[in-house]
């Protein structure tokens, strides 16, 4: 358990509680250290009548916490075991940002290791429900939110998109920040979540790891257009152009 868990916080008090004690000054003392209240608050929140019927019901609680408990470190202790023979492929996902072990296990459960069912990236981010709906009657498009498709998978990469959106001088966040401007923020989180899973389909096709593009990559990319487009402007008008990049300043 860990320092914040039942056991370390507020089991003492409640066993000491379901014991018999009522005097609140000591039951205050077993608080844990990190608790922000003080012990003069904690003594006016432990102010109250514990009759030995709620003793007893507060008993039955504290052996359903810990049969849960120990439920959940069974169900942890098999998820580990199956896992285990894709331990490497679970730690080059985590190369990407946004993506920690226990989404990179749901994205592998979701859709496996072997990416030859899908033909491209496009098709699994579609099977994945992360593409933009085509509803379009009598030449007006009347909706473009993603279709309902692989609820745990979806869910799990818009949780590993907002958390990647948050990483700094990454091109996930430049990503997210260059589309909410113009189609907010739960658009942007969709774009970047399927960028996610493309990143996960080619890294699963190759066994490469994550390539960051950079914070910078729109720009240049959006560089680039400019000078074509203003090249191709210039050469309509009947010059020849001659593209010679100026060296930095020191």
């Amino acid at each position: 358990m860990t320092d914040f868990d039942r056991g370390s916080i507020g089991e003492r008090m409640i066993e000491a509680l379901i014991a018999g004690q009522s005097d609140r000054e000591q039951l205050a003392q077993l608080a844990h250290r990190r608790i922000k209240a003080s012990p003069e608050e904690l003594c006016e929140a432990l102010r109250g009548r514990v009759t030995r019927h709620h003793r007893f019901l507060l008993g039955l609680h504290l052996q359903q916490i810990d049969a849960i408990d120990v439920a959940i470190a069974a169900i942890d202790q098999e998820v580990d075991a199956q896992v285990e023979p894709f331990r490497t492929t679970v730690h080059l996902l985590t190369t990407i940002p946004g993506v920690d072990e226990l989404s990179a296990c749901v994205i592998l459960a979701e859709i496996g290791d072997d990416m030859s069912r899908f033909p491209t990236a496009g098709h699994l981010i579609s099977w994945a429900g992360l593409c933009p709906r085509n509803d379009e009657s009598a030449g007006k498009r009347r909706s473009t939110r993603m279709r309902k498709a692989a609820a745990w998978l979806k869910t799990t990469l818009v949780q590993c998109a907002w958390a990647a959106a948050r990483k700094k001088a990454s091109y996930l966040q430049a990503q997210f920040h260059r589309l909410r401007a113009r189609r907010g923020a739960k658009k942007a989180i969709g774009a970047v979540a399927a960028s996610i899973l493309t990143a996960v389909y080619e890294m699963l096709k190759t066994g490469a790891l994550y390539d960051d593009l950079g914070s910078h990559h729109f720009d240049k990319r959006g560089k680039g257009k400019q000078i074509h487009r203003l090249v191709s402007r210039l050469q309509n008008l009947g010059f020849a152009v001659q593209i010679t990049p100026v060296p930095a300043v020191a």
